[in-house]
């Protein structure tokens, strides 16, 4: 089982201050939910500011150039509550990989059903997509049918699991969307595969 990682998402806030700041933008760079940060550069004509580190920020105002600022963690968590309870969570994606000319899941990657199903619970998943795939071994028509029963076989583990059959969309792409290129029937058992993605 091979489980991607997420990409790293660029969050910003953006808030006007009150107070001493009064009438300056304020652009605050934070981290996404797996710690990442992003950069980025506010520019205007008077000049430039990058943000690249967790809480970097900068104030903008009408004839300024972004100007660099300290924000503190507690009035960023103030400001931002409800933002960052709001921020959707990132979908989970899941690669199982299976037995050739089978739809039978490789030893390792079938100790992996449990940890999809467990995903699913925790978020209350009712948007799960299963996508079969095989490698260039064999037919496009033969393919295409492999493709599906080896989705619906992981669809099948997943409700045996508990979870609802109308939260699991299936889709096969037999040999087209390969995962590792190869020639013509070309054995690769990387292609041999179902991806999940839980959201």
């Amino acid at each position: 089982m091979y489980k991607p990682r997420n990409f790293t998402i660029l969050l910003l806030f953006i808030f006007s201050l009150v107070g001493c700041c009064s009438g300056k933008t304020v652009i605050v760079l934070l981290p996404d939910r797996d710690h990442q940060v992003g950069q980025i550069e506010i520019r205007n004509k008077y000049g430039v500011s990058t943000l690249s580190l967790a809480g970097d920020a900068v104030s903008v105002k009408r004839g300024d150039a972004p100007t660099p600022i300290l924000v503190p963690d507690e009035k960023v968590k103030q400001i931002f509550a409800d933002a960052l309870s709001s921020e959707p969570i990132t979908p989970e994606k899941y690669i199982l990989y299976f037995l050739w000319d089978s739809i039978e899941l490789s030893p390792a990657s079938s100790l992996f059903v449990d940890e999809i199903i467990a995903e699913a619970r925790k978020r209350a998943s009712t948007d799960i997509s299963v996508n079969g795939h095989t490698d260039r071994c064999g037919s496009n028509k033969f393919n295409i049918g492999l493709s599906h029963r080896r989705a619906e076989k992981v669809k099948d583990l997943l409700i045996a699991g508990g979870i609802a059959s109308e939260a699991i969309s299936v889709t096969s792409h037999g040999e087209g969307n390969l995962l590792i290129k190869t020639e013509d029937n070309a054995p690769e058992p990387r292609n041999r595969r179902v991806e999940v993605i839980v959201r």
